[in-house]
C-alpha cells in the first residue's frame, strides 16, 4: 500500500471549506482497500486558528514539527491578504520538498508571495485573478478554469473548486472509478474537469434587468435545441434584432451567440456524463447541426472530443453501451 501524507497549512482567516473540502475527499478515498492518505494540519506555532466563519480549528502540530508531505495544500481565505513573512518564508524553504504543491482559492497569493508560482500557469478565485497578475507579473494567471495543473503544481479557483481538484488528484493516484465513487459519496453533482470555466453560462452572464430578456435567457437554457438565432430570440423578446442584440449584451455582459454556445455546451456535457445516449442524439438535443459541430465546440472549449469526455466523466450509474 502506498501511503501519501497530505499536509494542510492553517492560519487565522482561513476559509474552512478550502481546507476541509479536499480533506474530506482524501479521507473518503482512504476508505477504499489499498488506499491510504495520512491527513495532517499545521499552523505556524501549532496553536489554534480562527477561520473566516468564526470556526476554531486546532492543528495537529506546528509547521516546524510537521513531516515532509507528499502533497502540501495551502488553502485561501481573508487571512491570505497582506504580507505574511513568516509563513511565506516557511513555504519558500519547505514547499519544494513536497512532491505536489496545491493551492485552493487565494492560497495562490501565499504561494506567489513565496516566489513559488513564478513562470507557472495558475488560477485562483475569479475575484483575485487580476490582483494576482498585477502583483506578481512573473506568474501566468488564467482566470477561467476551475483548476490548473502545471507539473507538480496545482492551483484551483474558489472554495468548492478545491473539491474538484482533490478528486482529480485522487484519480491521478488511484484511478477514475475511485474518484467517481468519492464524488458520489459526497453528493457532488458533477465531477468537473479542470478546464471547465469557473462559472456556468447562467452564472457567468448577468441576469437581464428587463423581463423580456430574462425570459429569453430562461428559454435558451430550457430549449437548447430550438432555433436560437438572434432573429428568433429577438422576435421572442418582441424587439428588433439590432435592439435585442445590443440590449442583451448591455444587460448580461455577453452576446446572445456566446451565451447560446455556452448553454449548448453545458447541456451536451450533462448528457454525456449522465446518459448512455449516442453522441449524434446528444448533438441534436443540444442544438448542434451535426455531431462534427459538437466535436468542434468541445475541442475548442475543453480541448477534448465528446467521446473522450464521456469516457473520462460519465457517472457510474450511466455507464453502459453507447453508440459513440
Amino acid at each position: 500500500m502506498i501511503q501519501r501524507t497530505v499536509l494542510v497549512v492553517l492560519f487565522d482567516g482561513v476559509q474552512s471549506l478550502d481546507a476541509t473540502g479536499p480533506m474530506e475527499v482524501f479521507a473518503g478515498a482512504s476508505r477504499a482497500p489499498g488506499v491510504s492518505y495520512t491527513l495532517r494540519t499545521a499552523s505556524l506555532d501549532g496553536g489554534p486558528v480562527r477561520a473566516t466563519s468564526g470556526l476554531r480549528l486546532m492543528p495537529d502540530s506546528s509547521l516546524a514539527e510537521a513531516p515532509v508531505p507528499h502533497t502540501l495544500l495551502v488553502p485561501g481565505g481573508h487571512g491570505t491578504r497582506g504580507s505574511h513573512p513568516e509563513l511565506t518564508a516557511w513555504l519558500r524553504v519547505h514547499a519544494p520538498e513536497a512532491e505536489r504543491l496545491v493551492s485552493v482559492c487565494t492560497g495562490a497569493l501565499l504561494l506567489a508571495e513565496a516566489g513559488l508560482l513564478d513562470g507557472h500557469r495558475v488560477t485562483t478565485h475569479w475575484n483575485y485573478c487580476a490582483q494576482l497578475a498585477h502583483d506578481f507579473p512573473a506568474v501566468e494567471v488564467d482566470p477561467d478554469p476551475i483548476f490548473v495543473r502545471d507539473g507538480r503544481l496545482a492551483t484551483s479557483a474558489g472554495v468548492t473548486a478545491g473539491i474538484d481538484l482533490a478528486l482529480a488528484l485522487v484519480e491521478e493516484d488511484h484511478g477514475r472509478d475511485l474518484a467517481l465513487t468519492v464524488a458520489r459519496h459526497l453528493v457532488v453533482f458533477l465531477r468537473r474537469p479542470g478546464n471547465q470555466a469557473q462559472f456556468s453560462a447562467q452564472l457567468s452572464a448577468q441576469t437581464a434587468q428587463r423581463e423580456p430578456l430574462r425570459e429569453v435567457q430562461h428559454w435558451i437554457t430550457q430549449h437548447p435545441d430550438a432555433d436560437l438565432a438572434v432573429d428568433a430570440l429577438a422576435a421572442r423578446a418582441r424587439l428588433s434584432p439590432r435592439h435585442f442584440a445590443r440590449a442583451f449584451r448591455a444587460e448580461t455582459g455577453t452576446t446572445p451567440g456566446r451565451y447560446v454556445d455556452r448553454v449548448r455546451l453545458e447541456h451536451a456535457r450533462r448528457l454525456l456524463e449522465d446518459t448512455c445516449d449516442p453522441v449524434g442524439r446528444i448533438a441534436r438535443a443540444s442544438g448542434y447541426v451535426t455531431p462534427e459541430a459538437m466535436r468542434r465546440a468541445f475541442v475548442k472549449a475543453l480541448a477534448t472530443a465528446p467521446a473522450e469526455y464521456r469516457r473520462r466523466f460519465r457517472t457510474p450509474a450511466s455507464a453502459g453501451p453507447a453508440a459513440d
